[in-house]
């Protein structure tokens, strides 16, 4: 019996979870602090993300923490999750990025949603934005927004207005008005 107890101790030494308590982001790898659940605390833990993924978890976060060869003195974080801000009601197949702020990206199956949470959204560093599709705002849309663009509502009201002297003559207004 005494074999089989400290096999089972050995396999349940390889698993634990843990409470993040820091997370240092600057390194190659993310090392999180941590405080397994019997109360004993490891610092510098590596947090082995997802390729193309990564992400700064708040202090209070869960972890999934694996002891290789149950080696207690060098573990690895495998997981970092936390339920406070986790999105809720995904539909089956759906996929979402989140933060704590509110903003997301989810995948779902009538299409993509990007929520800025209150925040800009900013795209940068490329040479242009294509869209192969019609473009469709409720919003104002301003060109050269960072100095003295106007809106397309603006511009509108100067072409829908715009009268000119033509062979000593005042032109009317466009025969087409723009339609708001």
């Amino acid at each position: 019996m005494g074999t089989m107890q400290n096999l089972q101790r050995q396999v349940l030494s390889l698993i634990g979870r843990a409470v993040v308590k820091s997370i240092n982001a600057a390194s190659k790898c993310q090392t999180v602090d941590v405080e397994l659940l019997a109360g004993q605390k490891k610092a510098g833990i590596e947090h082995l993300e997802p390729y193309g993924f990564t992400s700064r978890a708040q202090s209070g976060a869960e972890a999934i923490i694996l002891f290789p060869d149950g080696d207690r003195s060098h573990a690895v974080a495998i997981a970092v999750a936390d339920r406070r801000y986790r999105m809720k009601g995904l539909k089956t197949g759906e996929v979402a990025i989140y933060d704590d702020l509110g903003q997301s990206v989810t995948l779902t199956r009538t299409g993509i949603v990007v929520d800025g949470g209150g925040k800009i959204i900013t795209f940068k560093n490329a040479p242009k934005a294509r869209f192969e599709m019609p473009i469709e705002s409720t919003g104002q849309i301003k060109d050269l927004c960072d100095s003295s663009g106007q809106t397309m509502a603006a511009m509108r009201i100067a072409y829908n207005g715009h009268k000119h002297k033509e062979n000593g003559n005042i032109t009317d207004t466009p025969d087409t008005p723009m339609e708001a």
